[in-house]
């Protein structure tokens, strides 16, 4: 079995396996992008909805509907992936705005989810300042956003908290020191250490 943390072309190799029938690709293939999908479930949910719903949930419902309909995927790239997956999960929780919003349906809700979900990926993508590989390395390392939910997931979860409030969802100091119950001196302290704490697990993966 190939290995997650490994190339891209390890990606390739499960998702060929995956498709030739072995079921443990196949899981190992879905449980590779659990945290991926929870971060951008959990950034992705509109206020309204948040408490009435859990991302995790969203995210296992993502990801047994993947297992379910695996035949019909046809791509066989770790960027084909995401994207496929990605997409179950704007309907599902497109299917969960619907269910609690007061609002009722809007007809450009699936739209703006996507459009969420890009910004959450490209925030990932730019969290830590100069951890892209190089050109050379880029067609055999794995997808960042994803090492990074990885990383994230790493990390204590006043550490996580703080980096998403500050790198995701953009919130300026005063506000995260409300949600965080600390100063924003203390609070932006704790994001530095987290950053840092963030580029070297990044780096060991990326090794």
């Amino acid at each position: 079995m190939p290995a997650m943390d490994g190339p891209a072309s390890g990606i390739a190799q499960c998702i060929r396996l995956a498709r030739e029938g072995q079921a443990e690709a196949l899981e190992k293939l879905l449980a590779s992008y659990r945290n991926y999908l929870r971060l951008l479930a959990a950034t992705s949910l509109d206020p309204e909805v948040r408490g009435k719903a859990d991302a995790s949930d969203v995210v296992q419902e993502t990801l047994l509907k993947a297992h379910q309909n695996f035949p019909k995927f046809r791509g066989t790239t770790e960027q084909e992936w995401m994207t496929w997956v990605r997409q179950i999960l704007i309907n599902n929780l497109a299917d969960l705005h619907r269910r609690f919003s007061l609002k009722g349906r809007k007809v450009s809700r699936e739209r703006s989810l996507e459009a969420s979900m890009d910004r959450s990926s490209l925030m990932l993508r730019n969290l830590v300042a100069g951890s892209d590989p190089s050109p050379s390395q880029g067609a055999e390392q794995r997808e960042l956003s994803v090492l990074l939910a990885d990383t994230l997931a790493e990390l204590e979860p006043e550490d996580r908290e703080v980096v998403i409030l500050r790198n995701l969802q953009e919130l300026d100091w005063n506000e995260i020191s409300r949600r965080t119950g600390r100063s924003p001196d203390a609070a932006r302290m704790l994001w530095t250490r987290a950053l840092q704490r963030v580029g070297g697990l990044l780096r060991e993966r990326m090794g």
